[in-house]
């Protein structure tokens, strides 16, 4: 018997050791409460190159130069200007009812409706030191390179939109995150009603063994024209035919306005939220293989 007990607090002690190195698993929701104990898996060379995945890099290292960088916060404004003047037509777009904030819009010209390529540029204010190179820098960086490669194109005129007040601010519990989160977005789609055809986000994309299904939430159809475009520039494997939690995020507004909207992330980011999501997390061929499926997938839907 005391064998059996021995034996018995042994493997207790080895199951909690293993949790407190590694964390507990998602179990359901949709808040960012959430860890990956999953090994990253490889990412296949897109067949294409069409979209600079080191030139992307290089502008997240830029984006995280700058620290945290908060809603409201002089960081964020500062980098706020150097992104607007890499987007074509770049201009700042206010944020009613929000003092200091700001969305970046960049437009290519063409027929409407247009088509809303986003991710937001704000991290979260906790925990102190956090700067989200995941979270906020990977997407925006992609935004601006998707913008520069799509430039010389014709058909359905493209909106790329750099996401204020993404992230909830001080005083706002996470259950209230759809209330007084994703600030910049819920405005921009009461500032342009009916002129947004399809929405694409682009959030934890830049990851090592990046994996991204089908938010639970998102659009199906407009999904698996994603999935076609993946497969079309062969990277396919990034985007798994299966579904994931329900995530609100800057698309959660496009959605309920009635948009196709599509949010890729990979919420099984064991880094996310924690001053842990550092530039060393990310992968260039993460990177590339999300920015090359979006480039095709534009192309269609410009043509469309």
């Amino acid at each position: 018997m005391l064998v059996v007990a021995l034996i018995a607090q042994l493997a207790l002690g080895a199951g909690l050791i293993v949790v407190a190195v590694n964390g507990f698993p998602l179990i359901g929701g949709g808040d960012k409460e959430h860890r990956s104990t999953a090994a990253p898996g490889a990412v296949p060379h897109a067949k294409v190159d069409r979209f600079d995945a080191p030139r992307a890099f290089a502008l997240i290292r830029r984006e995280l130069a700058y620290g945290q960088r908060p809603a409201g916060s002089p960081a964020l404004r500062r980098l706020a200007d150097v992104l607007r003047r890499q987007l074509p037509r770049g201009r700042f777009e206010p944020v009613p009812g929000h003092p200091g904030l700001r969305n970046i819009i960049g437009t290519l010209p063409g027929r409407r409706p247009a088509i809303v390529v986003g991710a937001h540029y704000d991290t979260e204010y906790h925990p102190r030191g956090f700067v989200g190179a995941n979270d906020g820098a990977a997407g925006s960086a992609a935004v601006v390179e998707l913008a520069r490669a799509l430039r010389g194109g014709s058909g359905r005129e493209v909106r790329f939109v750099l996401f204020d007040g993404e992230e909830e601010g001080p005083g706002c519990p996470n259950a209230q995150f759809v209330r007084c989160a994703l600030r910049g977005s819920r405005a921009y789609v009461a500032a342009h009603p009916r002129e947004v055809g399809d929405m694409v986000l682009l959030d934890y994309i830049a990851n090592k063994g990046v994996r991204l299904p089908r938010e639970g939430s998102s659009d199906a159809a407009l999904w698996a024209r994603v999935r076609a475009a993946a497969g079309a520039v062969g990277v396919g494997s990034v985007f798994p035919p299966r579904d994931q939690t329900t995530i609100y995020d800057d698309h959660t507004p496009f959605l309920r306005a009635g948009i196709p909207s599509v949010d890729l992330i990979d919420f099984s980011y064991r880094y996310a939220d924690t001053v842990h999501d550092t530039l060393d997390k990310l992968s260039v061929a993460s990177l590339d293989a999300v920015g090359e499926t979006v480039f095709a997938l534009i192309g269609k839907l410009r043509g469309a």
